[in-house]
This record gives C-alpha cells, sequence and structure tokens, in this order.
C-alpha cells in the first residue's frame, strides 16, 4: 500500500467559540517548582487551600469505601443531598451535587443560555463564568469594581437589557476578597427585570465575617429567582476530589438536570462530602484559622508598606508595585508560590492565601528579604 501523500486532506474545523477561549491557568504545583528550582520546602499559598488539610472525617468515610470502588457511584448523590437539604432546611428538590463548582456553572450555561444572551459578570472576578459563556456563544458584559474593588449595584442594574440572561455575583469575591452586604443583594435582586438569572458563588462564604454577609440561601427559600454555587474544596478541604454542589429553586434544578451527566460526582467525593458537612470541628477550626492568619498577613503587609484589600475569604490581595512580576519570580526561587495577579488585569497585584502561621511568617520574611536584596522599596512604588 501507498503511503497517503496528504494525511490529513479533509481537516475538522473546531467552533468558532474556542478561539474565543483562554485556558483556566491554576497555581504552580508544588512538585514543579520543587523540580524547576532544586527546593526541598515550598509553601504554596496561591490557590486558596485549606492549610489544615481534608475534614479528618472524610478521610475516615474515604478508607472505609474503597473495597466497594468497583461500584457505579449514586447518579443523583442521594445522601449526600438529603443532608444539604436538612443542613440549610430547604426540598431536596433545590439541590443538586456537582463535580466542583465548575461543573455546575458549565452546566448552567448550557442549559440557559443561547447564542445572542448576554451575561453580566463584575471584573476582575473568577474566569470560569466567562468560559460557559463563550462556550454557548454568549456575549459577556463586564462591570468593573469600584474604587477598593466594591461592588456597585446600580452598575450592574446599567449593564442589564433585555438580552441578559444571567447575572454572576462572587461573593466574597476571587481574586478581591470583597462581597456585596444583604441590604445591597436583595435591592439588587428586586430591581432585576423578570427572567433575568443571578447566580451567587458562595464557595468563600464560610470564611466571611461581616454581620450583614449573606451567602444567598435564605434568598432561594424567601422565592427569589436565584442559584447559590458552594464548594467543599474550600473549607472542607476536599479540592482533590472535586465536589461541589448548587442550590436553587425545583424548576432551575430540573433544566440543569436536563444536561447533567449520569455518574458526574464519584463516589469517594460523595462519601468524603458526606462526612465533611458534618464535621463541625474541623470547620471551625480552619474558620478561626482564618481568621487568625488574616490578620498575621495584614499586620506583615502593613510593616512592609504594601497596600492591601480587606478580605472576607482565606486569601488577600496585595497591591506590589511596577515589580509585581519580578517579586512573584523570586518567591518562587525561595519557594513560596502566590498567585499573580496578571490574569485578571492586576498586573501590579499578588494574591496570597491564607497559610499556617509558620507558612505566612516565611511568607512575609521572604517578601522582606526580596526587599533588601532587590532593593525594592513597596512603599515607594
Amino acid at each position: 500500500m501507498q503511503p497517503n501523500p496528504n494525511p490529513n486532506p479533509n481537516p475538522i474545523s473546531a467552533r468558532a467559540a474556542l478561539d474565543r477561549m483562554t485556558p483556566y491557568t491554576p497555581g504552580k504545583p508544588i512538585w514543579e517548582v520543587q523540580s524547576e528550582y532544586g527546593l526541598d520546602r515550598i509553601v504554596k499559598l496561591a490557590s486558596n487551600e485549606n492549610p489544615l488539610g481534608p475534614s479528618p472525617k472524610a478521610l475516615e468515610a474515604m478508607r472505609e469505601l474503597l473495597p466497594e470502588l468497583h461500584r457505579y457511584p449514586d447518579d443523583r448523590a442521594r445522601k449526600l443531598v438529603g443532608a444539604l437539604s436538612k443542613h440549610y432546611r430547604l426540598p431536596e428538590s433545590h439541590f443538586i451535587a456537582t463535580n466542583g463548582g465548575d461543573e455546575f456553572i458549565k452546566l448552567l450555561s448550557e442549559a440557559y443560555l443561547e447564542k445572542g444572551d448576554e451575561v453580566v459578570l463584575p471584573s476582575p472576578t473568577f474566569s470560569e463564568y466567562e468560559f460557559g459563556a463563550i462556550l454557548m456563544e454568549a456575549a459577556i458584559v463586564k462591570v468593573p469594581l469600584r474604587e477598593g474593588f466594591r461592588y456597585s449595584v446600580d452598575d450592574i442594574l446599567e449593564q442589564v437589557c433585555e438580552r441578559t440572561k444571567l447575572v454572576y455575583l462572587c461573593s466574597p469575591n476571587n481574586p478581591t476578597g470583597t462581597y456585596l452586604p444583604r441590604t445591597e443583594l436583595t435591592r439588587l435582586l428586586d430591581r432585576l427585570p423578570r427572567g433575568v438569572l443571578l447566580v451567587i458563588d458562595a464557595a468563600y462564604s464560610h470564611f466571611a465575617s461581616a454581620a450583614d454577609y449573606t451567602d444567598g440561601m435564605d434568598l432561594i427559600a424567601a422565592g427569589y429567582p436565584v442559584v447559590v454555587l458552594h464548594t467543599f474544596s474550600k473549607i472542607y478541604g476536599l479540592a482533590g476530589i472535586r465536589v461541589g454542589f448548587a442550590a436553587a429553586s425545583e424548576s432551575i434544578m430540573e433544566a440543569i438536570l436536563r444536561v447533567k451527566e449520569p455518574f458526574n460526582v464519584n463516589a469517594l467525593a460523595q462519601t468524603a462530602a458526606l462526612a465533611a458537612l458534618g464535621d463541625k470541628e474541623h470547620i471551625e477550626a480552619s474558620r478561626r484559622l482564618n481568621e487568625k492568619g488574616r490578620r498575621q498577613l495584614y499586620e506583615g503587609l502593613a510593616r512592609l508598606s504594601i497596600p492591601y484589600v480587606e478580605s472576607m475569604s482565606n486569601f488577600v490581595l496585595a497591591e506590589i508595585g511596577e515589580r509585581a512580576g519580578v517579586v512573584y519570580e523570586e518567591l518562587l526561587k525561595r519557594g513560596v508560590i502566590v498567585r499573580p495577579g496578571h490574569g485578571w488585569g492586576l498586573d501590579r497585584w499578588l494574591r496570597l492565601s491564607v497559610g499556617t502561621e509558620e507558612e505566612n511568617s516565611f511568607l512575609l520574611e521572604q517578601l522582606y528579604v526580596i526587599s533588601i536584596t532587590k532593593g525594592i522599596l513597596f512603599k515607594d512604588m
């Protein structure tokens, strides 16, 4: 047989929407930095992970399940959904478990967006909201946050029109740590036109300490057209097995279930999430550690004359200045992984996850060393 001189005579074109997509860029993994710089000790403060690790109850539950891994998981995660129903005092029909929060964003886009629809979202914020919109060929309308990265309900409402289908609100917001108070949230909902769905991403809600904060679950009970997105990746410490959930009215969930794949949440994830949900000791310990760690970072950054944004989350956004990229690379060389802000258009900023007291101290020490050895005076930037 003669070889084909043209092995690809009829190339298949991918969808044009893919040209608008930018792949998600996660924080550098520990092994990569170890390999690149030949380091033994690495402190990772880039991905907003729980420095206490997973819930101990979740670990034990997964160990007990290992002999049953030849069985398919429950396609609806019914035990987990039942526990969520009791925890939040909403009907089981109002919940769906997903393969992390990212999957739900994609499912919501597939269920509700059509070509020509518009999605309104703050800027900067979590990039996956854009991914879902672009996938369905919807238009993205960005609403810049105000000074201090504050939300403005009026600015959001100005961008809502007859083509608007979804409005995203990450509160506390990633990467800024700012939030929208409950009174403003209800004002937004009361003024949104019929046919517009508000999506509240409450992934970091457990870390919010403001008295006027709400994750939006009470608004579902009140009958508002709102979806609340949660994750087990943050305070529960289960980022590595990918499990989250969303809550909304039964009619909204019926639409989501039409596009959901079967067995989307694996058996270990379901079991771990169920156990972690009830591990109050781990949740409270994680919350206390985070509050203490935030104060530690605030005080350390202030000593270095580095401006920062007060956060309701488990990270702090710090304004390093025009040499933020240099500082990021220098931190890597010293075994500290943080998140550069350029992916959000924040070239002068670094996002610092809250770690243990020792990890936070190491980060602050290295920032001080860099300022001395590289002649970087943060207060002058």
